[in-house]
This record gives C-alpha cells, structure tokens and sequence, in this order.
C-alpha cells in the first residue's frame, strides 16, 4: 500500500464522536490554566512585596497590594515608606499613605519628615504632616528647622534693601541691620504667618526702638537695647516660627535727619517770609498809585476851581459887591504872598546847598 492510498483511507474514516465528559473536561483543563497563569503573574508581582510586609510587620495583604494596582496607586512606593515608618515606631495605616497619594501628596517626603520628627521627639502625626504638605510647605524643611534654627536677615537683601533706617529724637539717622534666628513651630504651620511677617514685625521694632532713644550714642554704645525691646513685643504671635534670639549684626550713623529737615523748615519759612513781603510791596505800589492819581484828581479840582475865580470877580462887580479898590488890594496881597513864598524857596534851598557842602 502506498502512502497516497493510506492517505486516502483516512481521509474517508469517520471522526468519532465527542461526548460531554470530554468537553467538561477540556473547560476545566482550560480555567486551570488561566488560573495558573493568573497566580504566576501576582506571585511575581506582588509576593515579594507582601512577603517583605509580612517580615517587617507592615501589616499590608495580598488584597490590598491588588486593589491599590487598580486604582493606579505606586503601591511599590507605599510599602516601601509603610514600611520605613513602621520600622522608625511610627504608626500610620495603609489607608492614609494612599489617601495622601490620591491626593496628589509627596508621599516619601511626608513620610522621611514624619520619621525625623519622631527621632527628634517633636510631636508630628502623619495627619498633621500630610496637611502641612498638602498646604504647599516643605513639611521636611520645616522639621529640620525646628530641629536646626535657621537664621533670617533683616531686611532681605533679595527685596533690594541692605540696612534698615531709623531716626533717634536728636535727629541722627542710624542704619542697622539684624539676624533673626527662627525655630519652626509645627502646630502652627498650618494658617500661620511666613518668614515675611516675621521680618516685616522685627523691622517695624527696630525702627520703633531706635525712634525712642533720645541720643543715638545710646544705642551705638549698647545695641543689645533694640534687641531686648523687640524680644519683648511677642512678635513671633500668630506666625509659623518662635524667634530664638534677635542679634544686631551692623549698626552705623546715617545723616543728620534733623538738621536737614531744619533747613528745609527754614528755606521754606523764607520762601513764605518773601512772598509775603512780595505781597506788601505790590500793595504798596498799588497804594501809591492811587494816591498820585488821587493827587492828580485834586490838582484837577483846584485847577478848575481857580478858572472860575476871575468869572467869581467878575460876577461881584456886576453886583457891587467889591469895588475897583477891594480888587487891588487883593492883587497886591497875593504879589507879596508870592514874593514871600519865592524868597522863603530860594533861602531854603541856599541853606540846602551849604548843608551839602559842609
């Protein structure tokens, strides 16, 4: 037989039926193997992370590594700071690292400085920390701080100002400038006010004690006067910080403030004094105006009166009044009153030219 002819044969055989048991038996052989695969997948996804959970008592199941997977959580990122704060004596559940993740929360940096806190032994729950984070502070950078004090200029040579300036009561300008050595308070992080109240309220107080000092040698001689008067106004109130100490680190004599303020009092007293004068003497001028034109309204008037004087005449001897002898005595008087008149001229301005003279 050939194998052409065996090929055939076969071909012409009927497939023998498929009962039911078969069938069952190929779907379950079937879902054993999804299973199987399933099982590999997680044990090598998620085994080595619970089994790192269990050892450092983490606390954190199979269940839970699965479901933070399905909300797309870093869940190789929260046992690995679950477990760091577990191991530093932190309490802090599963649910609250995920929480502040979903939250858009740095986690790991939460969790580094809630672990320092609590090797430091300040008192920084993790609700605190993540609040604090989640408010936009370096909740890490403040915990250092407490620990460490940091220091603060005052004023912020990044604004662009160098000294502060302030005037004592006998006018002489003081520049100074301070270093601020803050301690973060932690419960008040939250609400609490920046480094910018504390350098603005510390300024404020500087001036203020250097404004009531009655001679700026005083304050050259002791400069530790401003820092004991602001340390005793509570500036650090309502703010994210407790001042540790006020130091005055440059302190120098400006310009006499007083004097100059003086000359421009002075300069402008002047300056009022003229205008006034200005005044006086336009008033003046105007005054003398009117008076010569005054004067030249009564020289008008006489001069008008003295035309109607020969008309006077004239009209008292129509009516008899005077007589031809009434009118020459009256010439002759006024000819002697101007020849008197004429000599008292000529002696007085004589005696002028003598006085001169001599």
């Amino acid at each position: 037989m050939t194998l052409s002819t065996a090929l055939a044969l076969f071909g012409q055989a009927k497939d023998p039926p498929v009962s039911t048991t078969q069938v069952v038996i190929i779907v379950v052989a079937l879902v054993a193997v999804l299973v199987f695969v399933v099982f590999l997948f997680l044990f090598f996804s998620f085994i080595r992370l619970w089994i790192q959970a269990l050892l450092t008592k983490a606390d954190i199941g199979i269940g839970s590594l699965i479901g933070m997977k399905l909300r797309n959580v870093d869940y190789q990122m929260v046992v690995r700071q679950k477990i760091a704060l577990i191991q530093a004596g932190v309490k802090v559940t599963t649910g609250d690292l995920e929480s502040h993740f979903l939250a858009r929360g740095n986690v790991p940096k939460t969790a580094t400085a809630v672990i320092a806190a609590h090797k430091a032994g300040l008192d920084l729950p993790w609700r605190t920390a993540a609040a604090i984070d989640l408010a936009g502070r370096d909740v890490l950078e403040a915990v250092r701080t407490s620990v460490n004090p940091k220091v603060i200029d005052c004023p912020d040579p990044g604004k662009g100002k160098q000294f502060l300036d302030a005037v004592c009561r006998n006018g002489i300008q003081l520049l100074a400038k301070a270093r601020v050595t803050v301690r973060t308070k932690l419960e008040r992080l939250v609400g609490g006010a920046t480094e910018e109240t504390i350098i603005a309220r510390v300024g404020e107080g500087i001036v203020k004690a250097i404004g009531s000092a009655h001679d700026h040698k005083e304050v050259l001689a002791n400069p530790g006067m401003i820092s004991q008067t602001v340390l005793h106004n509570a500036l650090d109130a309502q703010t994210a910080y407790e001042i540790v100490s006020i130091d005055i680190a440059h302190i120098a004599v400006g310009e006499n403030i007083g004097a100059k303020l003086q000359g421009e009092q002075a300069a402008a007293d002047l300056r009022v004094a003229q205008a006034e004068a200005e005044k006086r003497r336009a008033a003046a001028v105007a005054r003398e105006q009117e008076m010569r034109a005054l004067v030249e309204e009564n020289r008008a008037k006489v001069v008008e009166a003295e035309a109607q004087v020969p008309q006077a005449i004239a009209n008292a001897f129509e009516k008899g009044h005077i007589n031809v002898m009434d009118f020459y005595n009256m010439k002759n008087m006024q000819s002697d009153t101007l020849m008197r008149n004429n000599i008292a001229t000529m002696t007085g301005g004589a005696e002028g030219q003598s006085g001169s003279g001599r």
